[in-house]
């Protein structure tokens, strides 16, 4: 549809309402065929995707781009792989459309069902990354959310390739409204976007810290994300030192670009000499520099371990909130988990955080103290995320503390409406002298909607 951002987001309130309505057969039936076009038109897609790549590329030498967002644009065999199997998982999760949550007989023949409903409609403004398109759309369609993407210019080419190829599988479905899909392509959209409460009801924007803090600040709809990704990893003095290793290097080298990527490790003094030489030494051979601070650049010194090829550099008080998306990781020695988790609930981002040990107790209460909205036990930070955690996809991660936490997938999409199905009851014979009382009675009984 062509026209304003105003106009579309008024075209997508209006067809939220039918889309709210659309069986789940036939959301999964138009999620099928929204994965057998991206198979389909591959070719296409990563043709426009090498478009933006050789753009990126001049925009990156120049200093207009930095190189974790060059890494979020491209699609790789295996990224785009990710993204159909993402779509395609999404058509075997349940729907969570009509769900009754709580029912309450308030008195005979008065019965209040709590039933999940969509939100409405989704603003998604996001950079680089142009596998949001498919993630949030099949995500957005399966739980009846209508939806309006802005992309980065820096992915035009990909965005507009994909979100046409899901358009004209959706389109062959009469029943799915293809006005509660819009792209919004212009560098104005995104401020007028913000202003728009009166038909956007959730913003989920994806991008940088200063991009998502930005919108947070210049709106009065609410935002669902996070503002940055400062992980940590730490070792605790009971860890299993070839686990801990594997963990840590995976937390960091898998994909350091990723916003749960760690980038800090924190080791207890106890272990940290026969630790840290040894993880140095890895990371080192992984092209990782390190910040080390004053404890730990001594442990290495002393240590006599061979980093001769090492880039080693002194931390500062800035690197402890530092997201840096790149092979770079702060390190600090603690003398225990309690300095640990003292240290991860000041200068973290409450995204992801991990603890390495063998210890219950230590365990226990990293976990109960950790303020974040992912903490893993002897498992990499990079399972923080949708896919992984059985979700299809995911919208975004939050590290907000209402509505959603964490990877949101569907669920982090609902609400929830109250429907009372009456036989000719009026409030007035529930008050005064001789009032009926209310039995406020909870059952397992099920809302059904008449046939």
């Amino acid at each position: 549809m062509e026209g304003t951002i105003e106009e579309k987001a008024y075209a997508a309130k209006r067809a939220s309402v039918h889309l709210a309505n659309v069986s789940t057969d036939v959301k999964n039936k138009a999620l099928k065929m929204m994965a057998d076009a991206l198979l389909n038109n591959k070719d296409a897609i990563m043709d426009a995707n090498r478009k933006d790549l050789e753009e990126a590329e001049k925009m990156k030498q120049d200093g207009q781009l930095s190189s974790s967002l060059y890494d979020r644009l491209k699609l790789s065999d295996a990224k785009f792989n990710d993204m159909v199997s993402g779509v395609s998982d999404v058509a075997k999760l349940e729907d969570p459309v009509g769900k009754t949550l709580a029912t309450v007989v308030l008195d005979e023949g008065l019965t209040l069902y709590q039933v999940s409903c969509p939100i409405g409609v989704i603003g998604v403004i996001f950079e680089a990354r142009p596998d949001v398109v498919p993630q949030v759309m099949s995500l957005c369609l399966k739980s009846g959310n209508a939806t309006i993407f802005k992309g980065g210019s820096e992915a035009k080419n990909s965005n507009r390739v994909l979100f046409d190829t899901l358009i004209s599988a959706i389109s062959q479905i009469p029943e799915i409204p293809t006005a509660a899909f819009h792209l919004a392509e212009s560098r104005e959209d995104v401020a007028k976007m913000l202003e728009l409460d009166n038909s956007i009801d959730l913003l989920i924007p994806r991008g940088s810290n200063d991009f998502v803090k930005y919108i947070q600040d210049n709106t009065r709809i609410p935002v669902l994300g996070h503002s940055s990704g400062i992980c940590h990893a730490y070792v605790d003095e009971s860890a299993d030192i070839e686990l801990a290793k594997k963990v840590c290097l995976d937390s960091k080298i898998q994909y350091p670009a990723a916003c749960n990527a760690i980038e800090t490790l924190l080791v207890n003094e106890k272990i940290a000499g026969e630790f840290l030489p040894q993880m140095a030494k890895l990371y080192a051979d992984n092209g990782v520099e390190l910040r080390l601070d004053d404890k730990s650049e001594t442990v290495l010194k002393k240590s006599g371990a061979d980093l001769s090829g090492a880039n080693l550099q002194k931390a500062t008080e800035k690197d402890w909130d530092s997201e840096y998306n790149d092979l770079i990781l702060s390190i600090k020695v603690v003398g225990s988990v309690d300095e640990a988790i003292d240290h991860i609930n000041k200068h973290g981002s409450h995204h992801t955080d991990v603890i390495l040990s063998q210890n219950k107790q230590n365990i226990n209460q990293f976990t109960g103290l950790v303020d974040s909205g992912n903490v893993m036990v002897n498992a990499s930070s990079r399972f923080s995320d949708g896919f992984r955690y059985g979700k299809g996809a995911e919208v975004g991660i939050s590290t907000n503390k209402i509505h959603s936490r964490g990877p949101v997938g569907m669920e982090g999409l609902m609400i929830y409406k109250y429907i009372l199905s009456g036989s000719g009851q009026v409030v007035a014979n529930y008050t005064g002298i001789g009032a009926k009382k209310y039995m406020h009675k909870r059952t397992d009984e099920k809302y059904c909607r008449l046939q």
